[in-house]
């Protein structure tokens, strides 16, 4: 058996080299150049592994009208080229054919192609190794090409492709001399992703063989449906004799509706009729060019009940004259039968007895799906040679000599125009793209196909499909989706291992779903944004803050301004009667002290008005703090002293004497300022008041506000000017039956009581409400506090000096204390 095996192929290649080819033949022309071509006349329905050398009998197997027409298109080609005065005026090309039904038994044929007159010599430099052919077609088939092209490349002999789509031939460092003239796998395979899309589907199936063409697909479907949206449910590679009914079952189970077949004619054919046999109905048929344009299939009966084929073609492009050329062959009554004696069938692999009772109409109407690309085959190593031969007009130089890498590199940069399409090839060898969707019309007798749609990358990408002429089931787009799309807001919360397979989840108030940018997550809204629940976009916060051009801001305004110049006008009326005992009573120089200290603390007011920065959060309280506080301990000191000279001088003789001589009411005014001062500089640096963007209170504004500080430094604050605000109410309430004229305790009392409740009023709205006026409200408790000084400690006073001046007497005073120690006296 072994020695039967290599006894053949030795026979049938030595037969090649040594035969002279007819020109009668349909496998053999002669010409200056001569080309390879491998088309697959016979199919092999059940390849053998091989452990020995071998060689296969192609016409033993099931004959194939799609390849013989194959076969005829580079025949046709070739006679129109040398038929042109233009192309290559004065210069032929020649051909050898061979019928390449095998991957791993028609070495014999690439041999013959590869050889220099009857030899091979592998280490041969390509300067000085001319190769039998120039350049070769085919053959088809993505693993029938990689497995002879390492042979090519040698040579580096162009090999132009009309049907190996695997996107591994795309590397030019494993597959230098490989042109082809269809896409890609790649551009299929995106094709497929675009309709998938274009319906809304998420949910499909993937069946395929187990060649290097299925394999290749289903990788690049894994590669670019991933972040796209769409979930690959189920996926298998079958060989012919699977078991295909299994698989249907599990896709019917799973509910998916899309189910894309890329596969070998072979192997789509038996999914299709699984299918059929096992009542799979009201599917999406998705088919690679491969069976897209198959006659057979449609003519199936049973087959308009499994749902709609679509499938995906190179655009379908008319050779003129073909037929006519095609009726001129099968017109040669003779031609097989010269070959056929001429070359033993049962060795050369480039006999056909099936071919001849064909007829024209037969080979005219089987699958045009790889004409136009091994008719653009053929054209391209023409426009190679024209411009490696510097073919002019009317001739070419055929003294130049050519070589396959020189022919290489001319092709690579070829781009002409051919029956209104653009040839031209990309770095690795690939041609533009123009696809086309058609619809299987399986209920018409004969089938037809039908465009409704077109998908093209020259000159610039476009992909469209005219939903309107597709006949849906029930006359809608039928559902292939392991979940409902979510509505409008609503999130998608994975559900087991799809990202497809999911329930909603409405978005919370300010967050939002941006369905382009990750439809799983609700991103929340900036600072500067707000949102209601469910959205899908944030809407800009109006920024407020108490400007200065609000009618309430300038009446407050207008009332400090006035304010500061009634305590101006009494602090000069004070100075001017700075030696009365009326200012004398009310403390002489503490009194000027505390009427500066009321003014300078009203300037805090304005720091409350325009657009909150760091120096107006500073002044507006640490001002007021610091000079009311002051004022505050002036009150509590001034009190204090009314008292222990009325009362606790007679009983503290010692101690009243150390206060006189000492100045202990400076003193205290000057322990007291110390004291505030340090915790309002430790304020102002620990935790000092800033400027902050309140994002909560509301949800459609940012209200610019000072925040306080720390509760601590807040709290030590409050607590010092509320600590003297207490000592006020005491000594005042100590000496509440002292003389009229120095009793004060009712405009102390009222001031310190009007400070506390305008304070409380705040705190009380700042805790319970929201709103750009309660800075107003801070600014007015503020106010409030300097008014109640000034209206009940101060006015009083000063109107007895401007109006009753017989009250701002000595005598009048010592009348008082008189009446004052009588009272004392008889109690």
């Amino acid at each position: 058996m072994l020695l039967s095996s290599i006894y053949t192929f030795l026979l049938c290649f030595i037969v090649y080299l040594l035969k002279v080819s007819s020109s009668s033949s349909e496998f053999s022309l002669e010409g200056d150049y001569l080309l390879g071509g491998l088309f697959a006349l016979h199919e092999v329905d059940h390849a053998t592994p091989l452990s020995t050398p071998g060689m296969i009998e192609c016409s033993r197997h099931t004959f194939s009208v799609s390849g013989y027409q194959m076969l005829q298109v580079m025949r046709f080609a070739v006679e129109e080229i040398n038929n042109s005065t233009t192309l290559l005026p004065n210069v032929s090309l020649g051909y050898d054919i061979f019928d390449h039904c095998s991957a791993t038994k028609n070495f014999n044929a690439v041999f013959s192609f590869i050889s220099q007159n009857g030899s091979i010599k592998p280490k041969e430099m390509h300067n000085n190794h001319q190769p039998k052919v120039i350049a070769s077609i085919g053959p088809y088939g993505s693993t029938s090409s990689m497995t002879i092209a390492p042979l090519f490349t040698v040579d580096l002999i162009p090999m132009v492709n009309y049907g190996a789509s695997s996107y591994a031939l795309s590397n030019k460092l494993q597959y230098p001399s490989f042109l082809r003239a269809v896409p890609s796998n790649k551009d299929l395979i995106q094709m497929i992703i675009h309709i998938i899309k274009w319906f809304g589907w998420n949910w499909v199936a993937f069946l395929g063989g187990q060649d290097d063409y299925s394999k290749d697909g289903l990788r690049q479907f894994n590669k670019y449906i991933s972040n796209s949206g769409i979930c690959l449910a189920y996926q298998e590679a079958l060989i012919l004799e699977a078991n295909y009914s299994l698989a249907l079952k599990k896709i019917d189970m799973l509910k998916i509706n899309v189910i894309v077949v890329f596969a070998v004619p072979q192997v789509a054919k038996n999914i299709i009729k699984a299918a059929i046999a096992n009542n799979i109905q009201n599917k999406v048929w998705i088919a690679g060019e491969t069976w897209s344009m198959d006659q057979q299939l449609p003519r199936e009966s049973g087959i308009d009940k499994i749902g709609t084929v679509i499938g995906i073609t190179e655009r379908l492009q008319t050779l003129p004259g073909f037929d006519e050329f095609i009726y001129k062959v099968k017109g040669a009554s003779d031609i097989h039968n010269n070959y056929s004696i001429e070359v033993p069938s049962y060795t050369c692999n480039q006999a056909c007895e099936s071919c001849t009772p064909l007829t024209a109409e037969e080979i005219i109407n089987e699958n045009p799906t790889f004409s136009f690309g091994i008719y653009a085959a053929i054209y391209t190593i023409a426009h190679g040679l024209h411009k490696a031969l510097q073919c002019e007009m009317s001739k070419c130089h055929k003294n130049t000599t050519v070589r396959p890498y020189m022919l290489l590199e001319k092709m690579k940069k070829v781009d002409f125009p051919l029956n209104g399409r653009q040839v031209k090839y990309d770095d690795n060898g690939d041609p533009t793209v123009n696809y086309a969707v058609i619809l299987w019309h399986t209920k018409m007798n004969p089938p037809q196909y039908e465009m409704v749609g077109t998908y093209d990358t020259y000159p610039e990408i476009t992909f469209t499909i005219n939903s309107s002429l597709l006949p849906w089931h029930n006359n809608s787009v039928p559902l292939s989706n392991c979940s409902s799309e979510c509505k409008e807001g609503f999130s998608k919360v994975p559900e087991g291992f799809h990202d497809c397979c999911f329930r909603c989840e409405k978005c919370a108030r300010n967050s939002y779903v941006n369905y382009s940018r990750d439809p799983f997550t609700c991103f929340p809204c900036r600072d500067m944004e707000w949102s209601v629940e469910g959205s899908t976009a944030c809407n800009m916060r109006s920024v407020v803050y108490l400007d200065y051009t609000e009618i309430s801001s300038i009446m407050f305004i207008f009332t400090a301004i006035c304010l500061i110049i009634l305590l101006i006008a009494i602090l000069c009326l004070f100075i001017n009667n700075h030696n009365t005992p009326m200012v004398k009573s009310a403390g002489g120089s503490m009194c000027l002290l505390m009427l500066a200290f009321l003014t300078v603390s009203n300037l805090s007011m304005f720091f409350f008005f325009g657009k909150p920065t760091y120096t107006k959060c500073v002044l507006r309280n640490v001002i007021f703090f610091f000079c009311f506080t002051v004022c505050l301990s002036c009150l509590t000191v001034r009190s204090f002293q009314i008292v222990c000279v009325f009362k606790m001088a007679s009983k503290f003789p010692y101690l009243h004497s150390l206060w006189v001589k000492h100045n202990g009411q400076w003193l205290f005014i000057l322990f007291s300022s110390v004291i505030v001062l340090i915790v309002c500089l430790l304020w102002v640096t620990v935790a000092t008041s800033k400027p902050v963007m309140d994002t909560f209170s509301f949800e459609d504004q940012i209200l610019l506000r000072c925040d306080g500080g720390t509760t601590v430094t807040i709290s030590t604050v409050v607590f010092v000017c509320w600590l003297f605000g207490l000592l006020c109410l005491i000594f005042s309430y100590m000496g509440r039956d002292l003389p009229s004229n120095y009793n004060e305790t009712k405009s102390i009392t009222f001031s310190i009581v009007l400070y506390y409740v305008s304070y409380i009023a705040f705190f009380t709205a700042f805790i319970t409400l929201k709103s750009k006026y309660l800075i107003l409200l801070n600014a007015m408790s503020q106010l409030a506090s300097i008014n109640a000084i000034v209206f009940s400690y101060f006015i009083p006073k000063a109107y007895i000096i401007l109006f009753q001046p017989e009250k701002n007497t000595a005598a009048y005073f010592q009348t008082s204390i008189q009446s004052y120690t009588q009272t004392i006296s008889r109690n």
